[in-house]
């Protein structure tokens, strides 16, 4: 094992102690690390330094104190479940990760020590991004949120307070038109124990009447009336028995959206109602029509014999498939007359030939009877 493996395993518990201290709150690590002891450390280390290496983990895991955080940000030492979840699921994947590598002696204690090592600043990152965004996102009011801390591993509803105030929102409705308050924040969903909207009206005596309770985070007035204008309250109550916010109203109601309406100049009469007295044509100047350009004689005698696009494209077609059909009757003739020449070479000469002599004689036999007859007329 050499003599170097001792003081590997004390600068493995140094870099263990500052490290994953939450992480022990997780039964999921607790399981992983006896594991560790009980299924992989026997065949893969010497026994005499198994007691020794799981002390140094299991301390170091459940006194973590000391995490470095973000722009120098202390750690408050409390999460919430998704930030352990994020460091517990990366922990076991590092672990699963070394496991399954078969790696022993030495060459374990050094895979244990950087993995520790990156997991450390990895949990860090999630924390401080959980102190900045996600710890008491709340700006106003009070949000109730569930939280584990670390030194006990106890989970616990913690009270982001603030001021429950959340301020005045002027609305302006118009008369005859619905008038909607909303009363929810964008924190009111990731909150805990949150319990009913109710809206109260305030009446210039500062006395209240109360117009809605439940769960809906909205308020909504149909069909205004100027009398629904004045100063209404949202009040949004938790299990604690106090406010989470308290959010104040100020409504206007304003006169009543005036339409100005047009009337349409294509009305058609019904024929039964008008008589043919009544019936009088006027031209309507409003609307402007656009002759059409004179025509010549000329140009409306081509006109009707223009041809068209489609009729182009038409009497090209039918002249492509003629001259198509004319060429592949061509092609037939000449492969059968190229057939039959290798069959019978001298057989189209000698038909050429008679052929030749036929129309000769042809030519030739008129002739005979008119020389006959002039012979005939000498005598």
């Amino acid at each position: 094992m050499g003599p170097r493996f001792p003081l590997l395993v004390a600068a493995l518990g140094s870099c263990l102690l500052p490290a994953l201290g939450c992480l022990w709150c997780d039964q999921r690590v607790v399981e992983a690390l006896k594991s560790l002891e009980t299924d992989y450390l026997p065949d893969h280390l010497g026994a005499e330094h198994h007691k020794h290496l799981m002390e140094k983990l299991e301390n170091a895991v459940k006194d973590f104190k000391n995490l470095e955080l973000e722009d120098d940000e202390s750690f408050l030492e409390v999460v919430d479940d998704a930030t352990l979840e994020k460091g517990t699921w990366s922990f076991l994947k590092e672990l699963k990760r070394i496991t399954d590598s078969d790696v022993k002696g030495e060459l374990l204690v050094k895979e244990l020590f950087w993995m520790l090592k990156q997991q450390k600043e990895t949990f860090g990152r999630h924390v401080s991004l959980f102190q900045k965004d996600a710890l008491c996102p709340n700006k106003c009011g009070m949000m109730l949120q569930t939280l584990t801390w670390c030194d006990s591993c106890e989970k616990k509803l913690h009270a982001c307070r603030k001021n429950m105030d959340c301020g005045e929102r002027r609305v302006n409705v118009h008369e005859m038109e619905d008038m909607i308050l909303d009363c929810e924040l964008n924190w009111h969903h990731i909150s805990e124990g949150l319990t009913d909207y109710t809206f109260y009206r305030v009446w210039k005596n500062k006395s209240e009447s109360m117009v809605y309770k439940g769960t809906a985070p909205t308020l909504t007035k149909t069909r205004a009336t100027p009398s629904d204008a004045g100063i209404y309250r949202c009040q949004l109550d938790t299990v604690k028995n106090s406010p989470a916010t308290i959010i104040r109203y100020h409504v206007r109601v304003l006169p009543k959206r005036v339409v100005e309406e047009t009337p349409s100049t294509n009305i058609i009469p019904n024929p039964e109602d008008v008589t043919l007295d009544e019936v009088t044509w006027t031209p309507n100047k409003s609307a402007t029509t656009i002759p059409p350009p004179p025509s010549s004689p000329s140009s409306a005698a081509q006109s009707p014999q223009s041809p068209t696009v489609e009729n182009m494209l038409r009497s090209l077609l039918v002249g492509l498939l003629i001259w198509g059909f004319v060429v592949l009757i061509a092609s037939i003739v000449i492969l059968m007359l190229c057939y039959w020449s290798e069959k019978n070479p001298g057989y189209f000469i000698d038909s050429i030939k008679s052929w030749v002599s036929t129309a000769k004689e042809a030519a030739q036999s008129p002739n005979v009877p008119e020389k006959k007859d002039k012979k005939s007329r000498s005598q």
